[in-house]
């Protein structure tokens, strides 16, 4: 007998009409719903957050079989080749990515990753890095990089969350990159702020990436035009876990 249907597939784009329903959720979660401009090339009309990057990137899709096959989420992967031909890396116009570029590593960046509203909070943010894990293993990657975003442009309020990624998660010194715009702002030192309400502080895309063992850039960037505070996130895939492994190690199907 037959298990039941896993709610959930994951699936890389295939062509147009795959990538333009991910630039869609983009649009409604970056643009609609977090009020930012998006990138370069985003559409309103059409109603697609686009740069241009995205030709040369692997689009993750997550995607509800219950439910007709409607979009959960998606991310962005883009290997050396494909910043090559786009212009650099996304990351690059908000932080300095010398140390690693530099390493001899085969890095991968991860970028653009949401979820629907209907989707947070449950399951779907672990299937979504199942399959990008099983991206990152097919492109022969060892390290793993890309912004993580805190909602908002006021800093004020994220000392504390700030201090507690920097001073207790940083990367390692050798592939850490450095922030080019770090934000006027004055992190407390360790115990002289509550850690509790750091750690709730963090957005969950954030708490993924420590899960598996990933350490934080120096300073973090205003980003206006997503209207956020960005981090970049360092992950040496080769010092993953056992368990992070099994955890997000399955293929996309």
């Amino acid at each position: 007998m037959s298990g039941p249907t896993p709610r959930f597939a994951l699936r890389l784009a295939t062509g147009g009409p795959d990538v333009a329903a991910a630039q869609r959720l983009r649009h409604e979660v970056f643009v609609e719903e977090l009020g930012g401009s998006g990138g370069g090339l985003t559409d309103p009309a059409r109603r697609i957050e686009a740069d241009r990057h995205d030709p040369h990137a692997i689009h993750l899709l997550l995607v509800d079989a219950m439910r007709g096959g409607r979009l959960a989420g998606t991310t962005r992967v883009l290997t050396r080749a494909g910043a090559a031909a786009a212009g650099g890396f996304a990351s690059e116009a908000e932080f300095d990515l010398a140390p690693l570029l530099g390493s001899g590593r085969r890095p991968i960046e991860v970028g653009r990753t949401c979820l629907h509203p209907d989707y947070r909070g449950g399951a779907a943010l672990h299937h979504l890095w199942q399959g990008l894990a099983g991206v990152v293993a097919e492109e022969g990657a060892d390290v793993l990089f890309g912004l993580a975003s805190f909602p908002g442009t006021d800093p004020a309020p994220l000392a504390p969350a700030l201090a507690f990624l920097e001073g207790e998660h940083p990367a390692p010194a050798e592939l850490r990159p450095r922030s080019r715009a770090p934000l006027d702002l004055e992190l407390p030192p360790a115990g002289a702020f509550d850690r509790r309400e750091a750690v709730l502080a963090i957005p969950p895309l954030v708490k993924a990436y420590l899960r598996l063992g990933a350490g934080v850039a120096e300073g973090a960037f205003l980003d206006r035009a997503f209207r956020c505070i960005d981090v970049c996130m360092v992950l040496d895939a080769t010092r993953l876990a056992p368990r992070a492994r099994a955890t997000y190690g399955r293929a996309p199907a």
